[in-house]
């Protein structure tokens, strides 16, 4: 079959729009999706800078959420017609999958970032029939179609609003499951989140419905304004004294904090901040060395890396889902939605942080 994707050719160039081929249908566990929407990630983005790890070409994109149009036998447990969200790949049998943590696969990084699974890679070619890379987080979604493990695609409700879940499968995810999942936040925790975009105002609204106590730190005002309308305290990144202001405001230190920005500076203000056993999350990629300021990590403050909300799917999806039902968790609120011929325009605006969460529709 041949359909429409935004191809990105080398690292500096923009995305083309154009025909490419599936040569083939689903194979085992495997199902064809008609894509609704698709969220764009700094993941997505982030290929540019990857010094040449992630194949080109390739078709991005993985966020994506539409209805399933063919499946590769009964054993998928999904149907045509059936509404779902697609998320990370995860092999499904080693020690981590099995432990319900699949975001640790021990393959994920060579089956999302680094070309995707190479049975049948062939079968996904453009117009000229040369190859694009296999496929990028199990789905490549900046397309009108795409070929998924059965095991990466969530079946949701059908009356909900198909053309914006796409990002519950990974930023709004890794948001709300580091505060629900690795967190545990209930009621009356302190949750500090540095850096208000998709993912931290995602951390915002779970930590608001979960009845925790929530401060938010970033730069750009119209954001931080976004914080206090989901239920945070705002506080500005360049605050003189920040540690001493979110303890003030948590009542001696926040028991949680998230950093989404992986700015050095940042993250010592955020160990700072924190109470005694205070534990901090990273769940943005580092850069360059991380120097911790002394003290920062005394009385039993603890800091660790947050892998996609330590989020099983297929679990988190549908709480989210019914959080969104049940008013606590307006994810939509963040999302400008945009034609996939339009897609270098939400590069720029998401580069510029003119938009929080684009989604692009085919």
């Amino acid at each position: 079959m041949r359909f429409d994707a935004a191809v990105l050719r080398s690292y500096e160039d923009p995305f083309a729009v154009e025909e490419v081929i599936l040569n083939a249908g689903p194979g085992e566990g495997e199902v064809l999706v008609r894509i609704a929407g698709c969220g764009m990630c700094r993941t997505d983005l982030a290929v540019r800078r990857s010094a040449g790890r992630s194949p080109l070409p390739a078709v991005l994109g993985h966020e994506g959420a539409g209805v399933v149009v063919e499946t590769g036998g009964a054993d998928t447990g999904l149907s045509a017609g059936d509404h779902v969200v697609l998320s990370f790949d995860s092999c499904g049998h080693c020690r981590s999958c099995l432990g319900a943590a699949p975001a640790y696969c021990d393959t994920f990084a060579a089956l999302n970032l680094f070309g995707g699974r190479a049975e049948n890679a062939a079968r996904f070619t453009d117009a000229a029939g040369g190859a694009l890379a296999p496929r990028w987080f199990g789905q490549s979604s900046f397309a009108a179609y795409a070929m998924v493990p059965a095991r990466n695609a969530v079946r949701v409700d059908s009356a909900l609003p198909l053309e914006l879940l796409g990002p519950l499968g990974c930023g709004f995810l890794t948001g709300a499951g580091a505060v629900l999942n690795s967190f545990g936040a209930g009621p009356g925790d302190t949750v500090a989140v540095f850096g208000a975009g998709a993912v931290g105002l995602a951390a915002v609204m779970a930590a608001t419905a979960a009845g925790a106590v929530v401060v938010a730190v970033d730069r750009h005002p119209e954001r931080l304004a976004l914080a206090e309308k989901f239920g945070a305290a705002a506080l500005h990144a360049a605050s003189g004294d920040l540690p001493d202001r979110i303890r003030r405001l948590t009542d001696g230190g926040a028991r949680y904090a998230l950093d989404t920005t992986g700015s050095a500076p940042l993250i010592n203000d955020a160990l700072r901040s924190l109470r005694p056993r205070g534990h901090l999350g990273l769940v943005a990629r580092l850069h360059s060395e991380l120097p911790l300021e002394t003290g920062t990590l005394d009385r039993g403050r603890r800091l660790s890396h947050i892998c996609e909300g330590d989020a099983v799917p297929a679990l988190m999806i549908p709480r989210l889902t019914g959080l969104w039902q049940a008013g606590r968790f307006p994810f939509d609120q963040l999302i400008r939605t945009y034609p996939l011929t339009d897609i270098n325009e939400a590069e720029a605006d998401c580069e510029a942080g003119r938009v929080v969460k684009p989604v692009l529709i085919p």
